[in-house]
């Protein structure tokens, strides 16, 4: 075992997930949507903690996994939970019951991320969590930037892709999509950005209090279009 493969090891042992996140993670593995991993959201809920965190959103819901983390973390937050698949709001909406989590707490928006973000509000969210559609990576990015209040944080798990993104002879459109992303926020001057290598990788993203969120792609992120 490498020196990676031990840190990595102990870093999943060494976190501690709630009881109402084990068993909504073991929905999630019935339904085959990849939850975000302990480690990954335990580092949610600290970046909702050390906010103070208010309204949060996440584009791709799952079982709910990742919008407990946040939730642990922030909890007298407004979270906003988007996913193109009625059946996994579905388990979520059980997942957060079951959780006693507030319905009041907890907005469900079913569609593609690429229609609904466009429509909600420019700078009214403390947090974005970006799990969807890899491919639109990017973009959604983009809308987070834009959602988020100056001094807000869109949060990327998964950005590693499995390891593909640090082989470069892997090319495909999922690996193109997380290298284009985590190069293009490293150069941005609107955003401070740090990548976690613990578990599957999260990458964070906070916008610069003296840059309107609203500028990001013009400060050097594009989607391409």
């Amino acid at each position: 075992m490498t020196q990676h493969d031990a840190n990595q090891r102990f870093v999943q042992e060494a976190t501690s997930e709630p009881e109402h996140i084990v068993r909504a993670r073991a929905h999630a593995l019935e339904l085959g949507a990849a939850p975000i991993s302990p480690a990954i959201g335990a580092q949610c809920a600290v970046i909702a903690a050390a906010s103070g965190a208010a309204s949060m959103i996440e584009v791709g819901t799952g079982a709910g996994v990742s919008g407990l983390w946040l939730l642990h973390g922030a909890p007298r937050a407004i979270l906003t939970t988007i996913d193109s698949e009625p059946e996994h709001l579905g388990v979520a909406r059980q997942s957060f019951a079951e959780a006693k989590i507030p319905s009041a707490r907890v907005r469900f928006i079913a569609g593609r991320a690429a229609e609904v973000l466009p429509r909600m509000n420019e700078g009214s969210y403390d947090i974005v969590l970006v799990d969807a559609d890899p491919e639109g990576v990017i973009e959604y990015v983009e809308h987070g930037l834009r959602l988020v209040r100056p001094g807000g944080t869109v949060l990327v798990p998964r950005v590693l892709a499995g390891g593909a993104v640090a082989d470069p002879v892997k090319r495909d459109a999922v690996t193109a999509a997380y290298r284009s992303l985590i190069q293009e926020t490293k150069d941005s001057p609107a955003v401070i950005g740090a990548l976690s290598i613990s578990g599957e990788g999260l990458l964070q993203l906070t916008t610069v209090r003296e840059t309107d969120p609203a500028h990001a792609s013009a400060a050097g992120l594009s989607t391409g279009r």
